[in-house]
């Protein structure tokens, strides 16, 4: 098998083509992925649902709209938080809390939430994940799925999620970034 090249920390972006009801005009941000798979988190799907009605103590810690998004089709049951950590200089990352890529990170949530409160500058609670089995994501990417573009630590936090789609590919360069502009219904043209 070839080497991947690992994605971690980068942005999944759906392209209009992408048929899966599940990732239409997702935002993907890749928490890990290597030659056994790869998982993320969907970064513009909110729920309803208060993060406090589910995860005590974590409420007045989770960002605006402090709601549960919904990180993917997989264990929809099982909680992921996502938490940025405000700084130039990272070089002890709090308890609590595993870096991904720069200043985005994993919040273990059976820790005490006081533990992290001083440090987080934004967090996102996610119900359930997108995965990928080995090769699966590179046989989508190859059948153009998706766009793969740099994540920045304010995708974690937006506080429009509904428009992060829109606002990752505005901010590519070239013809990428045309593609902002797409319908949501191309038929209405």
């Amino acid at each position: 098998m070839t080497e991947v090249s690992s994605l971690t920390g980068r942005l999944l972006v759906a392209t209009p083509a992408l048929a899966d009801p599940n990732f239409d005009r997702a935002v993907v941000l890749l928490l890990d992925h290597d030659e056994e798979g790869s998982l993320g988190v969907v970064l513009n799907r909110p729920t309803p649902v208060d993060v406090g009605d589910i995860l005590e103590g974590w409420g007045d810690l989770a960002g605006e709209p402090g709601v549960v998004f919904q990180g993917g089709p997989v264990s929809l049951d099982s909680a992921l938080g996502v938490a940025v950590i405000p700084g130039d200089s990272l070089e002890r990352a709090p308890l609590g809390w595993r870096r991904v890529h720069g200043a985005i990170g994993l919040v273990d949530l059976e820790a005490p939430p006081e533990l992290l409160a001083a440090a987080l500058g934004s967090l996102r609670i996610f119900a359930g994940y997108a995965g990928w089995g080995p090769g699966q994501l590179e046989g989508e990417l190859t059948d153009g799925a998706w766009y793969v573009v740099e994540s920045e630590p304010g995708d974690v936090s937006v506080t429009r999620p509904e428009g992060l789609w829109r606002a990752v590919l505005r901010r590519q360069r070239g013809e990428l970034a045309m593609v902002a502009t797409y319908p949501d219904d191309p038929s209405l043209n």
